[in-house]
């Protein structure tokens, strides 16, 4: 019996300013170790990999495929990382229900669970911190890999939002 488990998650990158059409990169992915990954190429000079790759844990899951992917395309740049921030719609596509039912479940933690956008009629919530309430005050079912996954990307966005800011302070300083 395996320890591994499939974790679903997207990374989306900058490609390099010298190569970016995202189509040029196709083949050195799948040969890098990215054959568990289906591409997405509609902004330009940017590519979404949604990947379905097995790993003892989500750490080690990005980590791998962050190595693919850096050593398929050099000068690659991580930008986001999913699912981290996420509203009914997407709550919907994990639980597999509809966004009435998640709207409905929703109002049961919507004072206790904190968003991290809400205006227009639009609330967006960071995944990782809406697993308490949603596994104990709803009957919302997400998987636990795609929760243990959204603290991981939540990090990780942190850390890239984090390197963007200093590196605006570094350029406004120069």
């Amino acid at each position: 019996m395996s320890d591994k488990s499939i974790f679903e998650f997207t990374l989306v990158y900058l490609l390099p300013e010298d190569r970016p059409e995202a189509d040029a990169h196709l083949d050195a992915l799948f040969e890098a170790g990215c054959d568990d990954a289906l591409p997405g190429v509609g902004k330009k000079g940017h590519i979404a990999l949604e990947f379905a790759r097995e790993a003892t844990s989500a750490a080690s899951a990005l980590a791998s495929a962050k190595e693919n992917v850096e050593a398929a395309i050099p000068g690659v740049r991580l930008v986001e990382v999913q699912p981290d921030i996420v509203g009914t719609s997407e709550i919907a596509a994990l639980a597999k229900c509809s966004r009435q039912n998640v709207r409905k479940q929703l109002e049961k933690v919507d004072a206790l669970a904190a968003p991290v956008y809400a205006a227009s009629g639009h609330t967006l919530w960071h995944l990782s911190l809406l697993n308490h309430y949603l596994t104990r005050q709803t009957t919302l079912s997400i998987p636990p890999q795609v929760y243990e996954f959204s603290e991981i990307a939540m990090k990780a966005n942190t850390a890239i939002q984090i390197n963007l800011l200093a590196a605006v302070h570094k350029h406004e300083n120069a």
